[in-house]
């Protein structure tokens, strides 16, 4: 005999499962949504309503000149970053040890370059980030290499680093190339004083750079000069190898005035009068230069043969004592030992130097040639006045005070 399920329970069993069907089917699909109950914030919902793996990324492009891995790049012009859709909000440039180089973003956050030019034969890293106007931001890396140069330019100074030297003495750099660059070379030469002065620089034709105050040095300054001239390209496919700092003190102040027509020199050390020295100048036909001159260079014995200075067979001394260079043609302060000791003060008998009364040999200390050598430095001043001839050029030694200080910054 069959047995027929009873109605009512049947159908309370068929709810009963029908119930729990859909209950697991809601908690399965809660457990879904809920993104695995993780303590990350991938689940939670960003400004526009979306979850934060959907945001949009940042519109800003960051580009770097050179490409990564570039090699044998320019020192100077070669590195830029710029931005596209964005604003640049930091740009770090290093060298391999660390070294920063300096730059400026510019004001519409666009662009960046680097204030001073790059060394040769180093590698950089250059690392920026642009932001978006919505506050998103880009990253870019690169690292590249500059060139190696073929050939190179050197420059040699006065005065010599740690010296002490007299009021009067520039810093004077001598380049053994032409200069046909000279923006970016003296771009890469500061000198400063402390205290403070103006100073400029002046070229010389184009290998010659000097640099002086308005006026002369202020005893116990200190003056600094700093050269950055490795990857500087001062001529075409020639660049500069030098990055050192020199300093050197201007000591007492001493200046020197030699009166040809009185044949006197008075010397005044601080602004007060220690000595008048008689003298001899130059010779009616081979007058002294008028003008300031500095003391270049100290020798106690030199050799002074006129076939150097265009006077061939007129005199070759070979012992020449107490001498004190005052221009590259030629022009000396120094002992004389052969013309007679009353020719000094009372008649000019040289061939355009300034002569003191000296014993051959120099080793006498009381004469005015030894007095004078002893007590002078390099960068004391020389003054010449009323002689009968022109005044010294500027660039004729380290005579550049002969030059106005309107004419001297050009």
């Amino acid at each position: 005999m069959r047995v027929r399920p009873i109605a009512g329970v049947a159908t309370a069993r068929g709810r009963r499962g029908l119930f729990a069907l859909l209950l697991g089917a809601l908690l399965t699909l809660v457990a879904a949504c809920g993104g695995g109950g993780g303590s990350g914030d991938d689940g939670k919902k960003g400004k526009d309503g979306k979850g934060g793996a959907e945001r949009k990324a940042s519109q800003a492009v960051v580009t770097i000149a050179p490409k990564n891995g570039a090699k044998g790049v320019d020192t100077s012009g070669a590195l830029k970053v710029t931005s596209a859709k964005g604003r640049l909000t930091s740009v770090k440039v290093e060298d391999a040890k660390g070294r920063p180089v300096a730059g400026k973003v510019a004001k519409d956050g666009r662009g960046w370059r680097p204030d001073a030019h790059l060394r040769s034969e180093t590698t950089y890293t250059v690392d920026a980030v642009a932001k978006d106007t919505a506050g998103r931001t880009t990253a870019r890396h690169t690292t590249f290499t500059t060139l190696r140069p073929k050939e190179t330019f050197l420059g040699t100074y006065t005065p010599e680093d740690g010296s002490t030297v007299g009021v009067g003495m520039p810093v004077s750099l001598r380049f053994d190339r032409g200069i046909t660059h000279p923006g970016a070379v003296e771009k890469g030469i500061k000198v400063s004083a402390s205290p403070s002065v103006p100073i400029e620089g002046h070229w010389f034709g184009n290998d010659r750079l000097d640099f002086r105050p308005r006026t002369y040095w202020k005893p116990g300054t200190k003056v600094t000069m700093s050269l950055d001239l490795d990857g500087v390209e001062g001529r075409p496919g020639v660049y500069g190898e030098q990055k050192k700092s020199v300093s050197f003190t201007i000591g007492r102040s001493q200046i020197s005035v030699v009166d040809a027509k009185t044949k006197k020199m008075t010397v005044k050390r601080d602004g007060k009068t220690i000595k008048t020295l008689p003298i001899t100048s130059g010779a009616p036909g081979h007058e002294t230069y008028n003008g300031t001159m500095v003391i270049s260079e100290r020798l106690a014995v030199t050799r002074m043969n006129g076939a150097t200075v265009g006077f061939d067979g007129e005199y070759d001394i070979k012992d020449v004592p107490h001498a004190m260079r005052l221009s590259n043609s030629g022009t000396f302060i120094h002992g004389n030992y052969w013309a007679g000791r009353a020719t000094f003060g009372s008649v000019n008998v040289s061939h355009g130097c300034v002569g003191l009364f000296d014993q051959r040999g120099g080793g006498d200390s009381s004469t005015a040639a030894a007095w004078f050598f002893r007590k002078s430095l390099l960068g004391d001043v020389v003054i010449v006045k009323n002689s009968h001839d022109e005044t010294v050029q500027p660039d004729n030694g380290l005579n550049g005070w002969n030059m106005s200080w309107a004419t001297w910054k050009g």
